[in-house]
C-alpha cells in the first residue's frame, strides 16, 4: 500500500467577535496554547475538555508550533482586550463592597 501524504486542514475557526476556536467546540485557541504552555500534554487536554477530538489537539499545537511568533501575538492582543474589558466592567460597576451590598440584600426588611 503506498502512503499519499496530504495537507490536513487545520481545525480552527474564527467566529463573529474574532475568536479563534477549536473547529465543532467552543474550546478556544487561548484555551489549548495557554494549557500546552503551562506543561499539560495533549492527552491530558483532551481529558479535561472531551468535546476535543485528541487529533485535533496535535494538529493546533503542531500549528502553534509552526506559528508562534502570530499565535503569540494574536493570545498578547486577546489579553489587552479582556485587560480592557475587566476594567470597564469595574469602572462601571465598583467592586468595593459588593460582598457587603449583596448579604445586606439577604436580610429581612423592616
Amino acid at each position: 500500500m503506498l502512503l499519499v501524504p496530504t495537507a490536513d486542514q487545520i481545525p480552527l475557526v474564527t467566529d463573529a467577535n474574532g475568536v479563534v476556536r477549536i473547529s465543532k467546540s467552543r474550546v478556544t485557541l487561548d484555551t489549548v496554547v495557554t494549557a500546552f504552555l503551562e506543561g499539560a500534554t495533549a492527552e491530558e487536554i483532551n481529558a479535561q475538555y472531551p468535546s476535543l477530538q485528541l487529533s485535533d489537539i496535535y494538529s493546533v499545537i503542531g500549528y502553534y508550533l509552526r506559528h508562534q511568533a502570530e499565535v503569540d501575538e494574536y493570545l498578547l492582543e486577546r489579553q489587552r482586550i479582556a485587560f480592557d474589558v475587566r476594567q470597564e466592567a469595574e469602572r462601571r460597576f465598583n467592586p468595593v463592597g459588593i460582598r457587603d451590598r449583596l448579604l445586606a440584600r439577604r436580610k429581612p426588611q423592616g
